[in-house]
């Protein structure tokens, strides 16, 4: 059929334009009836209805045209000025002035009215699109014609659903009801004379030469187009009546109207009659046929009643009359068949008992018979009929000339025996004529000749594979003699029917005494009745018995036609003919025989010949009998006979006879070693021979001469088929190199490369010899696999020296198919040919056969192809010197004929003769896809597609027809082609697969590549720049992008969802891939997602439809729905970019919702509540993405394991293993033909007779073998494509969740959403068989759904703190319950993963620390106002929900006991590094919450303590490395950082610190000698080392990371173990000790960054606790170690005052604008940092000091002394920081006045600080009135780069600006804490010191010589004054009054008040205590005291 591919895409063009009367209804009308007759689509009986009520006019007026009228022309002239209305459209439309002259053209043309012609051009113009290269006038007319042609079919299609007398469609009753109701009434209004009036009219010459006068033909494809439509719309309309006649009988008139057209029918050129004119026959023959009676079928009363030859005699008598009626027809053996079939039909009326009442006609029948053998029936059947083309296509054509054949021996056998008298009477009369050697008479009649060649020709073809001629044939066969025993046996059989029993006699009675004259046409008989397997059979049996002498005539030789008389008289010839044999050299092998075989011997020969050859073609047995019949030897003697010298022609049926033979194997075998012994084709030249013989000659000598090449095409299907059935290797042995080489370069340098230059007396036999050769080659090549042994170069050893052995033919023909050989361009040269010849669209002679040859071509290549790269691989590895070039580079050469390189173009463009020629379609797609393969051909031939623009527009359109194409099927299997038309429908579809495949691998490549050219997009300019429209849209072609979105648009309008999807899984799963590629693709991503959201609505069209369930194809469903919504995951990305809201929400509705969609209005009302209310409502439906994730079965079932007796299993898997390899789609799977090869070469090698024996148990465990292996496969693609899905659902998932904005789904349905995703997601994957392959993918989903739930909640939690402070009904809008369902599946899921799957426990942990996140406080600002509640009330506050969630999760997790632990602990000890960390970080995040310490318990008993302690030291040697400059993976410096907080956490508890001590935590970190690495300041440093991104840090920024956690660690131990436990301290002073000098390094740092700052609050913190004079009495201290430890110890003391003196000083002011200076980014928070920092370590200090100064001595009198008596405030000179003392004296000791001056410092920051703090409580609590400045502000804080406040929303802006505004409280919070700390130890410190020196400080002589002595000094201070050794020996009376005065000056009321000030505002509401208040009332006192004494 002429491929009808409008399909119309857009619904409000369809309106316009389809409402053209004369086509688009018409075209719905046909779908409609298709529908209904021939898909059975369900509900179509209504529709069908429907239609025939509106359409009745038309048929009741076939093909009438609407009128022309006057008032129409005037209304269309008017259109181009006043507009014209258009249905479908609002207010009239302009049309063109050219528009209307058209169609006043077509009007005309058609003689159609002028608004139908306007509506047909405007149909025409919108499906122009569709015919590439036709102007809208050329479409109009095959629209106009395919309009018709769509009513012709429906009425035939509507006639055939008949219920009637010859055949059923098994339709419902309800249907053949209605169209038998419709037809019956279109047939009592005169339908038979308007079909039989139209078949007359139309006539395709007549119609061209209008068409052509009005320039209404276009190229010839329209030409063929249209000539094909209107012979079609004939045939359709002829076919109607014949349908109807094959079901009900016509009435009497309309039986001789059909009758008077016969009259006047003629036939063709070639004397048959047309398709047409045969079908009108056929249904005459139908009208006048009874045959049906006798099937005794069960409604056979009903249809007796109905026909009218019974009941009506008036229709008997009108139809004799008009038959017996003397007048001759045009045809006068046309109007004898009609005879024949009435007077068959009388003779069968007369056998009835209704025929009594018409005798009066019934007995003219054998007149009428007569009258028809005069008229020459049998011949006109044969030519006439058979001869039709279309008499092949119609089985019940078929039927009824079996019945009219069978029916005429059957019902009158006196006729035939009157014809077989007459037959011998002739026989006799051309005997006496040759006698006499006159002229034989010319009276002469052959009605019996041309009866047998009739029943020949017609038995021969059987297209529909009935073997009817099986009615010729008795089973009873071998019983022939009537003896008693003979009809006893037939009688147990059963019996034949009377006429088999009839037929079968007259077959074998016709062969009886059978005259000469009879011979051949009784052969040609017989070989039409051997036409079947049975049929084979039985008349090989005849010619069997027929041979053997019967009866008491033992010695009458047998009948001249059976097998013993053929091959004893081809003995007789070979004899007779060996002896004439030439010699070799002989000159006069050329000249005639003496004696010859006569022309008539020669046609008797070649029947038989041809009769043999169909016998052993169908009888398997048959063949082997007579191959093996010790007398016959048919082979040796045909063999002979081809040696002697006879015609090519005999030749020829004799190799096509061994050819028939050869089909069995063991024949094949012994033929193959038969030719060469005969030397048919000369193998061994004999020495001394000057010239060949054999084959080679005849065809360059004699065929060539002839123009006649018989012999030639004979031999090569002779190889053709022993090629098919063996290949002997040692063929030749002995005499020659064995193999098969010399018959292949016959072929290809005799036959194959001259073929086009020879001369052909038959145009068409040319192309039959090319076919011949190249199915062998294609043989050849399609068996061979390339091996490794090809490419040695072996010798063989013959007749003593050593000559090259031959490798396998398809080596031969591949080496010269990679090679710029004359073969490789012939086939090239013939592919142009065909292409050119195809183009032309006119039949040719051998036009068949040319596209056979061009077949064969094509897949040599596409072999080539396929196999080159293993050949090449090899032929490199064996270094053998032949030189090869890839296929798809030669098949970028020039081609000699166009000069141009068009090879591949050539290629391609077979795939526009898609609809006529599928197979080289099929072909070329399959090769142009290997092709694609290529990066560097693509560009090559994107300009050689797209060089020339007619040729461009070829290939595009033949690239779309073949995608369009709808007669394509899937699921048919490769041994499904009994029926061409399921063959054709395979191709079809597996031709649009191979496209499909080529776009996906060429997408794969660079840009500019082919895909994007035939998928429409620009490739000259920028890709992106491509703005894609819909077919003829601004003169856009159809491309392939519009082909594959109409295949899946297909139905998707309706419920069912489109069709492909369930019609073609994988076809439709390669659609959806191809646009997931121009989606996912940068260049093509915008134009593609524009284009399917604007012009197709694609997306949300289909996943609508999701989840696609297939029952038999799971595994195409789930790559089709992961396709889908990868692309709709990047849809939601992009347009949430683009911020096109309405359609992000549209998708995200169709996904999400729960509701279903039809109750629009009440969405939005019932979506609050039920987000209000926590309970589902009945009316809920599944959400889409739920319902997708319920189609992915996370069960597998695996294959058993194999079962075997014979091989070893071991090895049998090591065997499969070895066969696996990655297919196309990335799936490892075993290639089940290798292995097959490899296990049966195994058996094959197996010696002895066992086993022989066992080969068949042998062969049963292969094929089990292999079964399971394809289940295995089967079971790796299915869990590749769930996995493939569940990844795809989970980055749709993720991408809604995170790409989509925040506000489009309100939090509480989010957080619904993401409890039922987690909840099904845990369901699903918890299942007993779910497949662990899957849980990776899963957990993953489960991580990032926790994620988001946790961030969900938080931020829900943030937006409404203020409302609720902790309610009780849930936690968030997500209840509680919820989440403990949550943590429960979590926590399963973690336990059911047992021991392996460390990196899928990863995500999981990953999920429960975000879980356990939920639970946990957010911070909260410190407003100071805290301890102002007393401990009471404290402890009866309600629970808020934070501590209660935190409650519930710590009972569940502890439901899970040690089980639980052991997993976590075990992951965090050991592993993958990432597993790791985040199993240490659980631990830590449940050791927080673990208040009755189970955890901690189970950690130190169960020993992971201990290792994680111990891990330490082995972590030491990775941290050192990680110091080298050129950074290395910082993986252990994350694992220790991990480490170490867990640590941390535990040391938190008294319990787990001790614990830490005994596992020897401390120890451990002395030995680490990392610490002692301390990398240079970075400043000194070359930049260009630094890593560029900041990810990784510097060497000294990594030190950091090392060193911090340790100080921490070591700071908590020395919290926790109280002051009781010595042990920690003293271990803690030990690691200071031993890492003395990098510590005293640090804390004399010179550059103070904030890293240092923050080394030096932690260092001093611990100097501070554990530096300390007594630390090292009751250890077992080495006594010569003590003294250095003790300066050690000292040491540290002066370095902290020194240090003090930097920080309190005026260095401070500098390092804080430093610190603005060096972080231009975020200048705030660095600079609170820092101060926190400096306040820290001056807290530190201080409390060092009051420590040092409090365990000296409780007594002032005996305290030491830090700080000398001197006042004098630091003093700023140039930076640099000078103590300036009086004197030289106290130069390495800090004044008191450094104390004072901290204190004022700390006094004045303090109400700094404090007037922040309360600004900032302030700004948060009345943070809804901030001014939109000052929250950008606050958020600047927060948000990196400069634009990122912009983008935030509001609730976000706020959002971030509380949490800042927090941060700043609580930092001016700790400063004030810090602040108030260091003033109360300042004064403490102060007093202490001034009690010394104003009470017990004796002055010493100022006279005395001013450097301290060291005897003064030891004699002064003699007791145990440890820290008197700061060189404080000699104190001056001026020195203490001097003290005094500044001290009074300095310690002023101001001072004094703001002190008090201090501890009103801060320390009073923190204690009861008034400690400042005391100190400076004595510290006031000891001044005055002092003051008055002096």
């Amino acid at each position: 059929h002429f491929p009808v591919v409008w399909n119309v895409q857009n619904h409000n063009v369809r309106n316009i334009f389809e409402r053209a009367s004369l086509w688009g209804p018409l075209k719905e009308l046909w779908d409609t009836v298709e529908g209904a007759v021939w898909r059975r689509q369900p509900e179509s009986v209504h529709l069908l209805d429907l239609q025939l009520k509106k359409h009745k006019p038309n048929f009741l007026s076939l093909y009438k045209n609407p009128p022309k009228s006057a008032e129409q022309r005037e209304k269309v002239r008017k259109a181009s000025t006043e507009g014209i209305a258009i249905q479908g459209q609002q207010g009239s439309r302009l049309l063109p002035e050219q528009l209307l002259t058209e169609a006043f053209i077509l009007s005309d043309l058609f003689d159609i009215g002028e608004l139908a012609a306007l509506e047909l051009l405007l149909a025409g113009e919108n499906q122009q699109p569709h015919f590439p290269g036709l102007s809208r006038g050329l479409v109009a007319v095959l629209l106009y014609w395919d309009g018709k042609l769509c009513v012709a079919n429906s009425l035939r299609s509507l006639i055939q659903s008949r219920h009637g007398k010859t055949f059923t469609l098994e339709l419902s009753g309800e249907l053949v009801a209605l169209t038998t109701r419709f037809t019956d009434e279109l047939m009592s209004q005169g339908l038979t004379r308007r079909l039989l009036t139209l078949v007359s009219e139309i006539n395709v010459t007549r119609e061209f030469e209008r068409l052509q006068k009005e320039r209404g033909l276009g190229n010839e494809k329209h030409r063929k187009e249209v000539s094909d439509l209107i012979k079609e719309c004939r045939q359709a309309l002829a076919d109607c009546l014949f349908a109807w006649t094959c079901q009900s009988p016509l009435g009497k008139d309309d039986t001789l109207a059909l009758v008077a057209h016969l009259e006047t029918v003629t036939v063709e050129a070639d004397g048959s009659l047309d398709s047409v004119n045969l079908a009108l026959v056929m249904a005459l023959l139908y009208c006048l046929d009874v045959s049906f009676l006798e099937q005794g079928t069960e409604d056979r009363e009903d249809l007796l009643q109905a026909l009218p030859l019974l009941t009506e005699k008036q229709y008997v008598s009108a139809v004799h009359s008009r038959l017996v009626d003397g007048r001759p027809w045009k045809l006068p053996g046309l109007q004898a068949v009609c005879r024949l079939a009435w007077a068959l039909a009388l003779h069968a009326l007369s056998q009835l008992p209704q025929g009594s009442a018409l005798a009066e006609f019934t007995e003219a029948d054998e007149a009428l018979a007569d009258q028809a053998l005069l008229g020459g029936v049998f011949l006109f059947m044969t030519e006439g009929m058979l001869g039709c083309e279309g008499f092949t296509h119609d089985e019940f054509y078929t039927r009824r000339l079996h019945s009219l054949i069978t029916d005429f021996l059957a019902l009158m056998p006196m006729k035939v025996k009157q014809l077989r008298n007459r037959a011998d009477e002739d026989a006799r009369l051309v005997h006496m004529s040759l006698q006499m050697g006159s002229e034989p008479p010319s009276s002469l009649r052959k009605d019996l000749d041309h009866l047998m060649i009739l029943i020949g020709e017609f038995y021969s073809k059987d297209p529909f594979g009935l073997e009817l001629a099986l009615e010729f044939w008795c089973h009873t066969e071998s019983l022939q003699h009537t003896s008693l025993q003979g009809s006893y046996l037939g009688m147990a059989m059963q019996r034949p029917p009377h006429k088999q029993v009839v037929l079968s006699k007259f077959v074998r009675q016709m062969g009886d005494l059978l005259p000469p004259t009879l011979y051949i046409p009784y052969l040609r008989m017989l070989k039409g009745l051997a036409n079947g397997p049975q049929c084979a059979h039985y008349c090989f049996s005849l010619l069997k018995t027929n041979g053997a002498p019967h009866g008491d005539n033992m010695q009458v030789t047998g009948s001249p036609v059976s097998w013993e008389h053929f091959f004893h008289s081809l003995m007789l010839y070979h004899e007779n003919l060996r002896r004439d044999l030439p010699n070799a050299d002989a000159t006069h092998y050329r000249l005639p025989p003496i004696r010859g075989i006569t022309q008539r011997e020669l046609d008797g020969l070649t029947s038989f010949l041809q009769l043999l050859c169909t016998i052993i073609t169908w009888s398997e047995n048959a063949r082997l009998a007579l191959c093996e019949h010790p007398q016959w030897t048919p082979a040796v003697v045909m063999l002979g006979l081809l040696q002697c010298s006879v015609q090519p022609v005999l030749k020829g049926e004799l190799l096509l006879c061994l050819a028939a033979f050869g089909k069995s194997p063991e024949i094949a075998a012994s033929l193959w070693q038969s030719l060469e012994y005969t030397q048919i084709l000369q193998t061994v030249r004999a020495p001394g021979q000057k010239q060949a013989a054999g084959i080679e000659v005849e065809l360059n000598e004699i065929e060539s001469s002839c123009e006649e090449y018989p012999l030639t095409r004979a031999f090569c299907q002779l190889i053709s088929t022993l090629v098919e059935s063996a290949l002997p290797v040692n063929l030749g042995a002995g005499l020659r190199a064995p193999g098969f080489q010399p018959y292949l370069t016959f072929l290809r340098d005799a036959v194959f490369l001259p073929f086009p230059t020879r001369a052909y007396r038959r145009a068409a036999e040319k192309w039959e010899v090319a076919d011949a050769v190249l199915e062998v080659f294609h043989k050849l090549l399609r068996d061979y696999e390339p091996q490794p042994s090809d490419f040695v170069q072996e010798t063989v050893e013959l007749q003593g020296e050593q000559v090259l052995a031959h490798k396998p033919p398809g080596h031969s023909l591949m080496f010269h198919l990679l090679n710029d050989s004359p073969t490789l361009t012939l086939c090239l040269s013939l592919l142009e040919e065909g292409v050119r010849q195809l183009d032309t669209y006119s039949l040719f002679p051998g036009k068949k056969q040319l596209e056979s040859a061009v077949l064969h071509c094509l897949c040599l290549l596409d072999l080539a192809l396929q196999k080159e790269v293993v050949f090449m691989d090899l032929l490199r590895e064996s270094q053998a010197s032949l030189i090869v070039s890839p296929l798809e580079q030669l098949l970028q050469g020039v081609s000699a004929q166009s000069r141009r390189a068009d090879h591949i173009v050539n290629i391609a463009r077979y795939l526009y003769h898609s609809s006529s020629n599928p197979e080289a379609a099929f072909q070329s797609a399959k090769i142009l896809q290997r092709i694609a393969r290529y990066p560097n051909i693509q560009n090559r031939l994107l300009g050689d597609f797209t060089h020339d623009q007619t040729v461009s527009d070829k290939l595009m359109a033949g690239f779309v027809e073949c995608l369009d194409n709808e007669g394509a099927e899937e699921g048919l299997e490769k041994g499904d082609d009994s029926e061409p038309a399921k063959k054709e429908a395979r191709i079809r579809h597996e031709t649009q697969i191979h496209i499909l495949n080529l776009l996906i691998t060429s997408l794969e490549l660079k840009t500019p590549n082919l895909a994007l050219y035939l998928l429409g997009y620009e490739v000259k300019k920028p890709i992106n720049s491509t703005n894609l429209q819909d077919a003829g849209v601004l003169g856009c072609p159809r491309s392939c992008l519009h082909a594959i979105l109409s295949l899946l648009q297909r139905g998707s309008e309706r419920r069912s969802g489109p069709v492909l999807t369930s019609q073609a899984p994988h076809l439709a799963e390669l659609c959806y891939q191809v646009i997931y590629q121009l989606c996912v693709c940068s260049d093509t991503s915008g134009p593609t997602m524009r284009y399917l959201r604007t012009s197709q609505d694609f997306l949300f069209t289909h996943l609508q439809h999701l989840p696609f369930i297939l029952p038999g194809d799971e595994i195409s469903a789930l790559s089709q729905m992961s396709w889908l919504m990868k692309t709709a995951a990047i849809e939601l990305r992009v347009t949430s970019l683009n911020r096109q809201r309405s359609h992000t929400q549209r998708l995200l509705n169709l996904l999400l919702d729960d509701q279903p969609p039809d109750g629009e209005t009440g969405m939005e009302e019932s979506r609050s509540v039920s987000g209000f209310l926590h309970f589902d409502t009945v009316s809920k439906v599944r959400r889409k993405l739920l319902s997708v994730l319920d189609a992915i079965n996370f069960s597998q079932d695996v294959p058993e394991l194999l079962q075997l007796d014979f091989f070893e299993r071991t090895q049998i898997e090591q065997v499969i293993a070895n066969c696996e390899h990655v297919n196309e789609h990335g799936h490892t799977v075993c290639n089940v033909k290798l292995l097959h090869r490899v296990l049966v070469a195994e058996v094959n090698a197996l010696q002895g007779m066992a086993a022989i024996g066992q080969r068949p148990l042998l062969m049963e465990e292969v094929n089990s073998i292999l079964q399971q292996v394809v289940e295995r496969n089967r079971v790796r693609r299915s869990l590749s494509a769930k996995r493939h899905a569940l990844q795809s659902w989970r980055g749709l998932v993720e991408t809604l969740l995170t790409a989509c904005p925040a506000d489009l789904i309100p939090a509480d349905d989010r957080q619904i959403i993401i409890r039922d995703l987690l909840l099904d997601l845990h369901d699903k994957v918890l299942s007993e068989d779910s497949a662990g392959e899957l849980m990776p993918i899963v957990a993953g989903a489960v991580f990032t759904l926790t994620a988001h739930l946790s961030q969900s909640v938080l931020s829900e939690q943030q937006q409404g703190a203020g409302l609720e402070g902790g309610s009780s009904s849930g936690f968030a809008s997500i209840a509680n319950s919820a989440l403990h369902l949550i943590l429960r599946k979590l926590l399963d899921f973690i336990l059911c993963t047992g021991g392996g799957f460390q990196r899928l426990r990863a995500h999981l942990y990953g999920a429960l620390l975000y879980y356990l996140q939920i639970a946990q406080k957010p911070e909260e600002p410190d407003t100071l106002q805290q301890a102002g509640k007393s401990m009471w009330e404290r402890l009866t506050a309600p629970e808020d929900g934070f501590s209660k969630l935190q409650r519930e999760n710590l009972a569940i997790i502890e439901s899970y006991g040690t089980a639980l632990m052991e997993v976590v602990c075990r992951d965090a000890c050991d592993g993958h590094e990432i597993g790791r960390m985040l199993a240490l970080a659980v631990l830590d995040r449940i050791l927080s919450i673990d208040r009755q310490s189970q955890w901690l318990l189970y950690v130190c008993n169960s020993g992971y303590l201990r290792v994680l302690v111990e891990s330490l030291r082995q972590d030491d040697t990775a941290l050192q490395t990680l110091l080298s400059p050129q950074p290395p993976l910082l993986k252990p410096l994350y694992i220790y950082e991990s480490k170490m907080a867990l640590l941390t956490r535990v040391a938190k508890t008294g319990q787990g610190a001790v614990e830490l001590l005994r596992c020897g935590l401390v120890g451990q970190l002395v030995e680490c000698q990392v610490f002692d690495m301390v990398p240079d300041s970075d400043s000194h440093r070359v930049f260009g080392q630094r890593d560029p991104s900041g990810f990784i840090p510097s060497p000294l920024d990594r030190y950091r990371q090392i060193l911090l956690p340790a100080l921490r660690l070591f700071q908590v131990i020395l919290t926790s173990t109280t002051t009781h436990h010595q042990q920690g301290a003293t271990q803690v002073l030990q690691w200071l000790i031993v890492h003395a000098d990098t510590i005293q390094g640090l804390l004399r740092c010179q550059e103070l960054s904030m890293g240092a700052l923050q080394e030096l609050s932690l260092l001093t913190g611990i100097i501070s606790k554990t530096a300390l004079p007594g630390a090292l009495e009751g250890q077992d201290v080495n006594s010569a170690a003590l003294p250095e430890f003790q300066g050690h110890i000292s040491r540290f003391q002066r370095q902290c005052l020194s240090l003090l003196g930097r920080l309190a000083g005026s260095e401070r002011e500098r390092l804080l604008k430093q610190a603005e200076i060096a972080a231009p980014g975020d200048p705030a928070e660095r600079r609170e940092e820092m101060e926190v920092a400096m306040q820290q370590v001056c807290a530190n200090i201080m409390e060092y000091c009051q420590t040092l100064l409090l365990q000296s001595s409780a007594q002032a009198q005996f305290s030491i002394c830090l700080f000398s008596p001197s006042v004098n405030e630091p003093a700023s000179r140039d930076g640099h920081t000078d103590l300036a003392l009086p004197s030289a004296l106290y130069s390495r000791v800090p004044s008191l006045g450094l104390v004072l001056f901290l204190l004022k410092n700390s006094a004045a920051d303090f109400f700094r600080f404090h007037q922040s703090h309360r600004q900032a409580l302030g700004k948060l609590q009345s943070l809804e009135q901030l001014p939109p400045e000052e929250l950008k502000e606050l958020c600047a804080a927060l948000v990196s780069g400069t634009g990122g406040v912009e983008k935030i929303s509001s609730v976000q802006r706020s959002l971030l600006a509380k949490r800042r505004l927090v941060q700043l409280i609580n930092n001016r919070a700790k400063l004030l804490a810090l602040c108030s700390y260091v003033i109360e130890t300042c004064l403490f410190v102060m007093w202490r010191h001034l009690e010394y020196y104003l009470l017990y400080c004796t002055p010493t002589d100022p006279k005395d010589s001013l450097m301290p002595g060291a005897s003064a000094y030891r004699s002064r201070l003699t007791d145990d004054s440890f820290g008197r050794a700061l060189g404080l020996s000699r104190v001056s009376q001026q020195d203490l009054e001097q003290l005094q005065s500044d001290m009074g000056a300095g310690f002023g009321e101001a001072l004094q008040r703001k002190l008090l000030e201090v501890e009103g505002l801060y320390s009073q509401v923190r204690s009861r205590y008034t400690f400042i208040q005391a100190l400076v009332r004595r510290i006031r006192g000891l001044l005055l005291t002092y003051f008055r004494n002096t």
